[in-house]
C-alpha cells in the first residue's frame, strides 16, 4: 500500500523498501523508548510486524512506524519515528492516519499505543485515552 501527499511524501508498507540501518539508528540512538536496541532486535521486530515507511519526494526514508497485529482482533502501534529534519510538517499525524486507514478494513476490536508526549498527534486521527487503565497489566522479560 502506498499513500501519497501533494508535497511528494509517501507512506509505503513494503518492508523491502525500508532502510533498516536507518531505522535501527533512529530507534537505538534517538528514540527514548528504544535506546540501545540491537540491530538483531530491530530486524526481528520488522519481520514480525506490518511496517510503514515514510519517504520524501526524492525517495529517502524520513519516518517509520510498525504495527504488531493478528489482523483479526488486535493491533499495537509502536516505534513511530519521524526524522528530526522533517518534524513539524504534520508527518506524524499523517503517518498515524495512514496506519489507521490501513487497519480499518480489518475491523479490529482494539488498536493500542503508548505515548509519553504525543497525545495530540494521535487524538487527531481518533485515538482516545484507554477507558479503564486499571485493567491493563504488563510483563517484561528484559532488564
Amino acid at each position: 500500500m502506498i499513500t501519497r501527499r501533494e508535497d511528494g511524501y509517501q507512506v509505503d508498507t513494503d518492508p523491502e523498501r525500508l532502510d533498516k540501518d536507518l531505522v535501527h539508528h533512529w530507534l537505538s540512538t534517538d528514540a527514548f523508548w528504544a535506546l540501545g536496541r540491537s540491530r538483531e532486535t530491530v530486524e526481528r521486530s520488522v519481520r514480525a510486524s506490518v511496517n510503514f515507511g515514510v519517504y520524501a519526494a526524492h525517495g529517502s526514508q524520513v519516518g517509520y512506524a510498525r504495527v504488531v497485529t493478528d489482523l483479526a482482533t488486535f493491533a499495537w502501534l509502536c516505534d513511530v519515528y519521524i526524522d528530526r529534519d522533517h518534524r513539524g510538517l504534520g508527518l506524524g499525524t499523517w503517518l498515524a492516519a495512514a496506519v489507521r486507514d490501513h487497519l480499518a478494513p480489518y475491523a479490529l476490536k482494539r488498536v493500542l499505543l503508548s505515548t509519553v508526549d504525543a497525545h495530540e498527534v494521535y487524538a487527531r486521527v481518533g485515538f482516545v485515552p484507554f477507558p479503564d487503565p486499571e485493567k491493563l497489566m504488563i510483563m517484561s522479560f528484559a532488564p
